[in-house]
């Protein structure tokens, strides 16, 4: 496989995380309301490790190919993002306001909202699905799922440091800001329910 081919992938890949989204608001909601950003992140990463696994497996090609069954996929994302958005309105967090116990015992449904997110996400739906097999080269050296692996396993990576900073970042400049912060987690959650409204309406209207 090309080191020029791994290199344009990065570029796309980088490119789309920066857009500010669902998994934006969702590493930005767990920093100003977990103790640790790491599970939030981790759940949004295996999500992508799970989109990467479909994609090799061959199973992204059909899916493709089967509008209805894109539609659904596409219609449960956005029912889920506006629960999380209507679910963190209703519960605006400071940083560092969870009890330690309750982190503990917090952190697995963290993980698997994050995949949720991730796995569901029209954005990473649209780059595993769509973008991602346009750099790969079906008659290369490589095995074709080889290449599907190392590519995402660049976006997964490009994802961990991104967000990473991005959920440590609105802790650290929000920690002494409990307005801002509990403003910011209302911003998150609106986010999360106006993409969810919007790609309701998009698919309704298609």
């Amino acid at each position: 496989m090309a080191v020029s081919s791994i290199t344009a992938f990065w570029a796309v890949s980088v490119l789309l995380i920066l857009v500010p989204g669902a998994d934006w608001a969702y590493a930005i909601n767990a920093g100003l309301r977990d103790r640790s950003v790491v599970p939030a992140v981790s759940g949004l990463l295996l999500g992508y490790v799970a989109l990467t696994a479909v994609v090799a497996a061959g199973v992204a090609a059909v899916v493709a190919r089967t509008p209805s069954v894109l539609t659904a996929l596409t219609v449960l994302g956005a029912l889920y993002l506006v629960w999380l958005g209507a679910t963190t309105l209703a519960r605006p967090a400071v940083a560092g306001t969870g009890s330690q116990d309750a982190e503990s015992g917090a952190a697995g449904a963290r993980v698997l909202k994050g995949v949720g997110i991730s796995g569901l996400n029209p954005k990473a739906l649209l780059l595993f699905l769509a973008l991602l097999p346009q750099f790969t080269a079906p008659h290369g050296s490589w095995p074709l799922a080889a290449q599907i692996g190392t590519l995402g396993l660049v976006h997964t990576l490009s994802c961990a440091a991104i967000y990473l900073c991005v959920g440590v970042l609105a802790r650290t400049i929000l920690r002494a800001r409990p307005k801002a912060a509990r403003m910011v987690t209302r911003v998150s959650g609106a986010a999360m329910i106006v993409i969810g409204v919007l790609l309701l309406a998009e698919r309704l209207a298609a």
